[in-house]
Parts: C-alpha cells; sequence; structure tokens
C-alpha cells in the first residue's frame, strides 16, 4: 500500500485565532506529504494536539466540536473507502486518486468520467497548450480517445492504469483488428502514441505500474502505394479539363509532385518567402527546425505565378475526393492490387488506380522521382524535410520497370559463345 495512515493537524497552530484544520497522509512511492484543506476551523486551544481531534469536554472544549468532528469523521472514512476500493479494483491508491474524491465529495465537483480518461484528458491539454502538437496529432489522439472507449464499452474492459497489462493487450489487438479492422501500420502506430501517453502517467504519478511497456508495437508493413512517373505528370499538365474546379485541384497537386511539400504546408507560401526562385519555408511541425529551401522550378514557378503566389488551396478531405476525380478524367481507370496487412493476414482488393491517388501521393511522387535519378537521401531530405532517413526511404515505390531496367544493366554481359553451343 501507498500510505501509512492519516492525521489532521493545524496550519497555525500557535495561534489564538481560528486556524485552518488540514488532512494529511503521507505516499510513500511518491514520497509525497498530501495535504488537503477540510475548510473546518478552530482556535488552537480548543484543539486536542495529541489525538489530533477537537476538545470534546472540559474547560476547552469547543462549542463547534461535535459539528468539526463530524467532518473529519467524513474524510476519514472517504480516505478508508477509496483505500479499499483501490485494493479490490487493483488499482494504485495515488494521491491525485484520493484528492480527486475529496474534491467530488466536499466541493461537489461533478465526477464525470474515471480516473484514467481524466488523465488522458490532461494529457491533451498538457501537450497542445505547450504547442507540442500540430492539428494532425491533437486529431489522432482525439481518435485514440474514441477508439479507448468504444473498446471499453464494448469488450466490457474498466480502462484503469492497472488494467493495462497482458491482457488489456490481448483484448485491445482483438478489438482494434476483429471488430475495427485496423490495418497492421494503423495498429502499430495508435499503440506507439497509446504509450506516449502511459510514460507521460507515470512521470506525473497518476500509476506506477510499467506493465504497459511490454505492450507490443509489431515492425511497421512497408505497404505498396502508387508514385507517378515523368509520363503522369506530363498527361496531367496537358489534359484540358472541363471544370475550374479540377483544374486547380490538379495545378496544387503537380505543384507538390514538383516540390515533395506536405499538403499542410502549401498554404504558407507567399510572395515574400521566395528569393532567387526558391521557396524558404520554416515548418509548422517543429518551432526548433531552421528554414527549409525548396527549389522551384520552370513549372512550379508558373504554377505560383497563375494564382498571384496564392494556390488555391481546398480542404484535404476535399482535395482527396476531387483528385481521384482528375485522375479519373484523365483515364486512369485501369484495375491494381492494393494489399492491405491486417494481423497476419494480407487482404488482396482490386480497386481502379485513381482511387488510390491522394495529397500525399504528390510527396511520394517527388522521392521517388529523385531517388530514381539516383540523387543522394540527404539532398532529397533537406528539400523534403525528412529528418530520419529510414522514413524518406518508405515513400520510395520501386516498380516492376525499375527492377527490369537494374536487373538488365547490372548483368550486361557477352554471351555470343552460349548463344552458339
Amino acid at each position: 500500500m501507498s500510505t501509512k495512515s492519516h492525521s489532521f493537524f493545524l496550519k497555525h497552530p500557535k495561534s489564538d485565532k481560528e486556524t485552518l484544520i488540514l488532512f494529511t497522509c503521507y505516499f510513500k512511492y511518491e514520497e509525497k506529504k498530501f495535504v488537503y484543506s477540510t475548510g473546518e476551523k478552530i482556535i488552537p486551544v480548543n484543539w486536542d494536539f495529541e489525538n489530533k481531534q477537537p476538545i470534546k469536554s472540559g474547560k476547552y472544549k469547543s462549542n463547534s466540536a461535535n459539528s468539526i468532528q463530524i467532518q473529519l469523521d467524513r474524510y476519514s472514512k472517504i480516505f478508508k473507502e477509496v483505500e479499499e476500493r483501490s485494493k479490490v479494483f487493483n488499482e494504485d491508491f495515488t494521491s491525485k486518486l484520493l484528492k480527486e474524491e475529496f474534491e467530488k465529495e466536499f466541493k461537489k465537483t461533478p465526477s464525470g468520467q474515471g480516473l484514467f480518461f481524466k488523465a488522458f484528458d490532461e494529457f491533451v491539454d498538457f501537450k497542445t497548450k505547450r504547442l507540442d502538437w500540430g492539428k494532425s496529432t491533437q486529431k489522432r489522439y482525439k481518435n485514440i480517445k474514441n477508439i479507448l472507449q468504444k473498446f471499453e464499452k464494448s469488450k466490457k474492459y474498466k480502462l484503469t492504469f492497472n488494467s493495462i497489462n497482458s491482457k488489456f493487450d490481448s483484448e485491445f489487438t482483438d478489438y482494434c483488428v476483429k471488430e475495427l479492422k485496423h490495418a497492421h501500420n494503423t495498429f502499430a502506430r495508435n499503440i506507439g502514441l497509446f504509450k506516449t501517453f502511459m510514460y507521460w502517467a507515470v512521470s506525473n504519478k497518476y500509476t506506477y505500474k510499467k506493465d504497459f511497456t511490454e505492450l507490443r508495437i509489431n515492425e511497421r508493413v512497408a505497404t505498396k502505394q502508387i508514385a507517378l512517373k515523368k509520363e503522369d505528370l506530363e498527361v496531367l499538365l496537358n489534359h484540358k479539363f472541363e471544370t475550374e474546379k479540377h483544374e486547380k485541384v490538379r495545378d496544387v497537386f503537380v505543384f507538390a509532385c514538383l516540390t515533395g511539400m506536405r499538403f499542410g504546408e502549401l498554404k504558407f507560401i507567399t510572395k515574400e518567402n521566395i528569393i532567387n526562385n526558391s521557396l524558404h519555408l520554416k515548418e509548422e511541425k517543429s518551432k526548433n527546425k531552421p528554414v527549409r529551401t525548396i527549389p522551384l522550378n520552370e513549372i512550379a514557378l508558373y504554377l505560383l505565378r497563375k494564382y498571384d503566389y496564392k494556390l488555391p488551396i481546398i480542404a484535404n478531405q476535399k482535395q482527396n475526393k476531387y483528385i481521384k476525380e482528375v485522375f479519373n478524367d484523365c483515364g486512369y481507370t485501369q484495375m491494381t492490387e492494393k494489399i492491405t496487412t491486417i494481423g497476419k493476414e494480407d487482404i488482396r482488393t482490386n480497386i481502379p488506380f485513381c482511387d488510390r491517388v491522394s495529397t500525399h501521393t504528390a510527396r511520394r511522387t517527388f522521392i521517388t522521382l529523385m531517388k530514381k535519378e539516383k540523387y543522394s537521401d540527404k539532398l532529397i531530405a533537406s528539400i523534403s524535410g525528412h529528418k530520419d532517413m529510414k522514413t524518406l526511404n518508405k515513400y520510395y515505390q520501386v516498380d516492376d520497370d525499375d527492377k527490369k531496367t537494374a536487373v538488365d544493366e547490372v548483368f550486361k554481359m557477352d554471351f555470343k559463345l552460349l548463344k552458339k553451343a
């Protein structure tokens, strides 16, 4: 157990005026003395310092002794109830948990959700206010909380810090894979983000158990994604669209292909941050990263001038929808195989090429085309903004033509004698 016992003491024991009565106990694993104001007041002369309670009889009895004692007994009762409940539910008895119960009982704060999700909200709020996250990360953690709440209800698995163990590992994996149909990489990413929260909970003394460190994060699976060839970009550039909407979507997409920029970065382009035909971009994702210099070729500069250096950016969801229509309009309707790994199983489906294109295809295309021309990872990363070369190489898509060319070039040999044999 993380505490010994509890007691009461006076805030100003030598005062000749009324002073607050404070509740106290010691949390061993936190190495912390917990002090909480009961709100009750008494004159020190009316206080039994040996027994830590109001004097109930005799010359120094307080007129409020009985009512004060009733209130102090309520604190003692709640302390014991929380301590016992923690034993029953195998939950850590922490100072935060005790304080929350006191607040709920004596200050009438709404009970709301349990400590686990309260801590989760505090974690999200802390990271958001410190500007540690971008909007995409905030959205991911909101999604994870939603998944956890649905898991709790579906599996009837009460989430507490102590219930994050090997059983949680198996139950949560089963839920995400079988019920939510999460792909391998999606599940691995979510577990990684969840463990980040759990490490924060430990450092903030919401729990001391570290069973969660055993949660498995399987190696990400390299999935086959779409990357365009230069010929595809030429088809897009020379296609005449019937609607202005599709033309604008095409232009934004092609610009991203030519620069390797993330879709979310395109809105930061201004005429002022283009110097000597290069875009000088200060990344939104990290305030500590240096300015990134992105060379702009003739086509990219033309597209910027076309829109007076303010690309027609729309919501990412709409851009993803319309870019599929753009490729469909350009005739990219051939069927392609999509392989999704769920658990240990590879799910193969045939879908039109146009339906596999998204805003992220542009960034992948830039990296793939640069790699094919044998430019170094360091050079490519300096433009794309990648710090991790392993992540950069996940974008590089090798197609069948690449493999055939490589084998033909490497094993190009004279075999005239073999032909004559």
